[in-house]
C-alpha cells in the first residue's frame, strides 16, 4: 500500500498574483479617496482597476486549469466566502451611496470593490483546495 501523494505546492502563483489584484485595487481606492473631496483625476485608478481585472482573470484561469486540482472543495469553500463577502460588498456600496458618491467615482469605487470582493474567495478557495486530493485519488 503507498501514501497519498502530496498535493502540488509548486503550482501557479495564485497567493501572489490575488495580492497583486488587491494591491492594485487598494492603490485604485487610494488615488481617488486622496482627492476626496475634490474633483479626482480618473486615469490613474481607471488604469489601476484594468490590470486588477487582468490579474484577477488570469489567476482564475491559472486556477481552473490546474490539473489534480480539487476544483469541488474550491467551489465549496469559494462559493461560501463570496456569500460573506457580498455582503460586505453592501456595506460598503450602502456606505458609498449615504456618503453621496456619485457619478463616474462611484462606478470606478463600485468596479474596485467588485475586483476585491472577487478576489478574496478566489485566494480563500485556492489555499483550502490545494491541499485536498481528488475524490479517488
Amino acid at each position: 500500500m503507498s501514501a497519498p501523494e502530496a498535493p502540488d505546492l509548486a503550482g501557479p502563483r495564485v497567493i501572489e498574483l490575488g495580492m497583486l489584484s488587491i494591491a492594485l485595487v487598494a492603490a485604485g481606492v487610494i488615488d481617488l479617496a486622496a482627492y476626496l473631496p475634490r474633483r479626482a483625476p480618473l486615469l490613474p485608478p481607471v488604469l489601476l482597476l484594468a490590470a486588477a481585472v487582468a490579474v484577477l482573470a488570469v489567476n482564475v484561469a491559472l486556477v481552473l486549469r490546474r490539473p489534480g486540482f480539487a476544483l469541488w472543495r474550491f467551489r465549496q469553500v469559494a462559493g461560501w466566502m463570496l456569500l460573506v463577502y457580498l455582503v460586505v460588498a453592501g456595506m460598503l456600496e450602502f456606505t458609498f451611496l449615504r456618503d453621496h458618491t456619485h457619478g463616474t467615482v462611484l462606478v470606478l469605487m463600485t468596479l474596485l470593490l467588485a475586483t476585491f470582493t472577487l478576489n478574496v474567495p478566489v485566494l480563500a478557495g485556492y489555499t483550502v483546495a490545494r491541499f485536498e486530493l481528488e475524490p479517488g485519488a
